[in-house]
């Protein structure tokens, strides 16, 4: 009887071991012909509201600087892998939607990319979303994928002691290896002024004397290419 309650107790915590946690994004992003700026906005708000209210729920941005600006970013999950693999194309109805009222307005080029949210390296939580962000793009020289880790492991705690929200982002086989670092703003954009928050150099020094300088020295070995950018959150052209 002790045996049977056992494996009765022991069933639902194996399966949640075998649930995978939903951590990839997928981000699309897309750029208006010039002038139709405002008629796919119209269109694409349409398109959100028809067919993007349940499952597979959007994230739309304004790309503001950088060199994707006067584009838009699309973000869909978090979901598993299985989950993407299962997606299909949502229907018929919907990829006519977006081929006949949409795709006349976009330029011939897109970009389509995969990421996995490593909440062991971020320090705010993966749904804890804010308005404005900034984005960088780091990829990292080869066979330097360790210390590329290590390095973005050791801002966290420098993160966290300057109240900084960063969520880190692991590309996945979209493009050259790397990280997408998302600064995430609660307070606006005036977080970027010199003094609001406290200054990262004298948080590495405060930690351990020396460091600032050792994950400097650390960063031109590993990193092999940075950009960055400022985005701003889209509510009307979103379901979430």
């Amino acid at each position: 009887m002790k045996k049977m309650f056992l494996l009765l107790f022991l069933i639902p915590l194996l399966g949640m071991s075998q649930m995978q946690p939903a951590k990839v994004v997928n981000a699309t992003r897309v750029f208006p012909k010039s002038g139709k700026s405002v008629a796919f906005e119209k269109a694409l708000a349409a398109h959100v509201a028809k067919y993007h209210q349940s499952k597979w729920k959007w994230r739309v941005f304004g790309i503001e600087t950088g060199p994707d600006a006067g584009g838009y970013q699309i973000n869909e999950g978090p979901a598993t892998w299985d989950e993407f693999d299962h997606r299909g194309d949502l229907g018929t109805e919907h990829m006519q939607d977006w081929e006949m009222n949409i795709a006349p307005l976009l330029q011939d080029i897109n970009k389509v990319s995969y990421a996995v949210y490593r909440e062991d390296l971020s320090s705010i939580a993966l749904n804890n979303y804010t308005d404005k962000i900034a984005i960088s793009h780091l990829t990292y020289n080869p066979g330097y994928a360790n210390e590329m880790e290590e390095l973005i492991k050791q801002l966290k705690p420098i993160w966290e002691a300057t109240q900084r929200n960063s969520a880190v982002y692991e590309v996945s086989s979209s493009g050259e290896p790397g990280y997408t670092i998302v600064a995430r703003y609660k307070d606006g954009l005036k977080e970027r002024d010199p003094g609001y928050k406290a200054n990262m150099k004298d948080a590495f020094e405060k930690n351990k004397p020396g460091s600032a300088q050792a994950y400097q020295d650390g960063l031109k070995k590993a990193l092999k290419n940075s950009w960055s950018e400022i985005l701003s959150f889209q509510p009307k052209l979103s379901s979430k």
